[in-house]
Formats: C-alpha cells, structure tokens, sequence
C-alpha cells in the first residue's frame, strides 16, 4: 500500500476514534441529506482495518514475505521497511510448554489472536526449559525434538498474526531451569561449583550457554522450513531473563558475560537485535544515576544499565517496571511517581549515554497487592503509555513497552497474579488498543518515505497527544 495513502487513512481513522471517544458522531452530508457515519462503519468498509468488540486495530496489508522484513535499530528508534517502529506488546513466558501438549496448543493460536486484535505487534516468550518438565534441552546440547516443535509452532503461528517474538535464551531465575540448572550440570559433570553465579564466570558453563545458543539460532522450523537466524518473525535475541550476579556488586563479571555472549551471538547472526533482558537497575558506573533506583538493594546485585548496554553487540536497552515489588506491595500514588521518574530516567540515558532505543520490556501490577484494584491497573498502564507518547512525540529513545502478561481464557492455573484476559478486562483491553491504534499512526505518518504529513506539525497532533488514556 502507497505510504502516504496509508498516512491518510490512518490519520482519518485517529481523528474518528477521538471524536467517539469523546462521544460525538461524525457526519458527512450528501445533497439536503444529513448521513451519518461513525467509526465502525467506516472500519468494516476499509480492506485495511477492522474492529473487534468497539476495539480498533490495523492490519497489516498484505502477506507477501516481501514485506516481512527484520526490524532494526538505527540510532534511537526500531526500523523496518524504512519506517519507524514503536513497540505495544506484552509477554506471555510459557508458549512452548502449551504448544508441546496437542491439548494445549490451541491456545496459542487464541492468544496471538486476541493479542492482534489489539494491536500488540510483539510478544516476548521463552526459548528455553531447562531440565525441567517438558524440558527443551533435557542436558547440556540434548534436546527434545517434540518440544523444539513446539517453539517451531510458536514462531509460525505469530508470523500468521503479524506478531514478532522477543525470544529470551535462559533464566536467570530457577523457573525453567535457569542458571542454577547449569550449575547442577556442571557439577553433574566432576565440577566443584559452589555458587549459581558461576555460570556467568566458569568456562564449562559458558560454553554449555554457547551450544544452546548455536542450537537455537541454527534451529531450522519445521513449519516453515525458515531458520530461525534468518527469520524477520524474531524480533530479537534476549541473552537472559534479568540477570544479576550478586557475588560480583563490582558489575565485572556480569559485563565480562554480557559482552562476550553479545559478540557470540552476533557472530553466529548479525542479522537480528540483541538485547540483554535487564531490569535496569543503576550500577557502579553511575553513581549519579542510582538515586533513581527503587530501593538500596539495586545497587548491589551486580547490574549496571548504562556500562551493561554500552557492551558492543547489544542494539537496544531493556528495563522492567515492578513498583509492587521493589518499593512496596501495598497500592500507592507513589508507584505511579517512581514508574514515570524510572522510565524518564531510562529513556534520558538511552538518548544521552547510549544512542539505541530503549523498551520497557516488563510491567505490571498484581492482584494480590493489597488495596489492587481494575482501575488502578488501568491508571499504571496509562502512565506507562503516556509516558512513551512523551517520548516518541520528541523523537526520543522510548520506543515501546511490553505487558507482563497477557492470557487467553481457561489459564487462570498459570496466572502469577498480574495476568491480563482481554476478554475479561474492557477497560484495559480498550486503554491496549488505543495506545495500539496510536502507536501504528506513529509507524505510518512518521515514515522517511512520505512525501506530506511529516513535513510540518498540523492538527492531528492535537489528537495523538490528547490526554483521554
């Protein structure tokens, strides 16, 4: 579709969506006649768009490979097909393990789909069980086939529903093996381990790290005969699920891990991004930076977000949101002024130190906060998104965000407190899908290709940045 036909419609489409919102109809005339018109009936009738329970969403046009292509970072922003791409997604950890089990696997399918109908054009999930139930390397370079399958199954049903995969490669945690799983490997193997932060520092267990890596980079799907280094359906590569390395506050040996893993996988793909899958917790190298961290603890862990992101290989920055857990468990004002400071602190640092965009790559609240309610999950969630349109109104580095996490119907069993059923929340899912339809207006009417919109500021800024979240 021509670039700034597509700028104009989904101009038009913000400029319905806004009026609806504030509950006026928008009418058109035809001789005497007064015909009105309202944002659906515009929807159903464009090839381009279509609407779901009052929710909009844009499709993308067409299914040629053609126009599947790797996103990139370049400078502060994602690219793909020579236009900006911001980021609405969300994670859902466990899509492998569903889609290993036939009864199962259909919700995979559901999720993608509802997670489209939204909008969320990304998703972050696991590639990685490591000795565990349903594990998918059951040893080191051991795998099994039926589980790699599964993640086959993972990738080539996101690529129907247009959504990219942030693909996490271990844990730093011990849910689905994790660090500590290599640990038990090695000393399976005669290693005398004392510590799971051995794994970022011992040469047995980097290289069981390295094979993995090897395994799934060079994984050819069976579905659709891609492998997966040269699949656009990844997004990117995230080294690990927030690392820390407590027995090294110095930060040495998690920066000695991160920049020698960056480089292994970048000689393995060049292709695709690789992040390193942070909570951005300010280190040693910037004493200045860590009054904004939640509490004293973060310093201490052996992170440090502007000299980890600054290793060479790592194409963009990645901080977590947790208020509930960092600060206090209890609901307070003072959540939503540490979430706004954290991400204006993360995104000045990825502008200023580091030059790449950033992703807030997970947020939430649990349920199980005492004094949790819908409408305050509501509000955090406002506050995330308006926070990056701030951003991305100035062409800066906060180029998108991810939900933690989204769930179809029936998972309750798996929900850690902070799942999100679309069809459950109305509110959230409507606050989701107009950031979405935001978010895609950005990506079209900001295209370096476009020959009018761009050139000056006109009144659609008015509505984009109208304060309705």
């Amino acid at each position: 579709m021509d670039t700034c036909k597509r700028c104009f419609i989904l101009s038009l489409v913000f400029f319905m969506v806004f009026f609806e919102d504030l509950g006026t109809n928008v009418h058109g005339f035809q001789g005497e006649e007064q015909i009105e018109t309202t944002v659906e009936d515009f929807l159903d009738h464009s090839p381009h768009f279509t609407t779901t329970q009052g929710m909009y969403d844009v499709e993308e046009v067409g299914d040629d490979d053609d126009d599947w292509q790797m996103v990139q970072a370049k400078g502060n922003q994602f690219v793909v097909n020579g236009q900006p791409f911001y980021v609405n997604g969300f994670n859902t950890y466990w899509l492998m393990v569903f889609a290993a089990d036939q009864s199962t696997r259909g919700k995979v399918s559901e999720l993608f789909q509802q997670a489209s109908s939204v909008g969320l054009t990304v998703c972050r999930t696991w590639a990685f069980n490591d000795g565990q139930w349903r594990a998918l390397q059951k040893s080191p370079s051991v795998y099994d086939e039926e589980v790699f399958k599964a993640l086959d199954f993972v990738v080539s049903e996101a690529k129907k529903y247009k959504i990219r995969l942030i693909l996490s490669l271990v844990n730093n945690w011990d849910a689905y093996g994790g660090k500590a799983q290599y640990v038990k490997w090695g000393n399976a193997s005669g290693l005398n381990l004392t510590s799971d932060d051995e794994f970022f520092s011992h040469p047995t267990l980097r290289s069981y790290y390295k094979s993995h890596v090897k395994a799934v980079l060079n994984r050819v799907n069976t579905f659709t005969n891609i492998t997966y280094k040269n699949d656009p359906t990844i997004f990117a590569w995230e080294l690990m699920n927030e690392p820390r390395c407590t027995s090294d506050p110095s930060g040495d040996t998690l920066q000695s891990w991160i920049a020698e893993m960056a480089a292994y996988v970048k000689s393995l793909d060049a292709k695709h991004m690789v992040e390193i899958g942070l909570e951005g917790f300010y280190g040693p190298s910037a004493p200045a930076r860590t009054q904004f961290n939640p509490n004293s603890y973060a310093t201490q862990v052996g992170t440090d977000f502007i000299r980890n992101h600054q290793a060479l290989g790592v194409d963009f920055a990645s901080v977590h949101i947790y208020a509930d857990s960092w600060i206090s468990p209890t609901i307070s004002d003072a959540h939503l002024e540490f979430t706004k400071s954290w991400m204006e602190a993360h995104i000045e640092d990825a502008e200023k130190y580091l030059g790449m965009p950033v992703i807030f790559s997970e947020f939430g609240v649990s349920r199980k906060d005492p004094g949790y309610n819908s409408s305050y999950r509501d509000t955090l969630i406002s506050t995330v998104y308006k926070t990056l349109l701030n951003s991305t109104k100035k062409g800066g580095s906060g180029a998108g965000s991810l939900l933690w996490q989204l769930f179809p119907d029936g998972t309750d069993y798996m929900d850690d407190g902070y799942a999100i059923v679309l069809g459950k929340s109305p509110s959230t899912s409507n606050l989701i899908s107009l950031h979405s339809t935001r978010v895609a207006i950005f990506n079209s009417r900001c295209s370096w290709k476009c020959r009018w919109g761009c050139r000056k500021k006109n009144s659609l800024e008015t509505f984009l940045y109208h304060d309705d979240l």
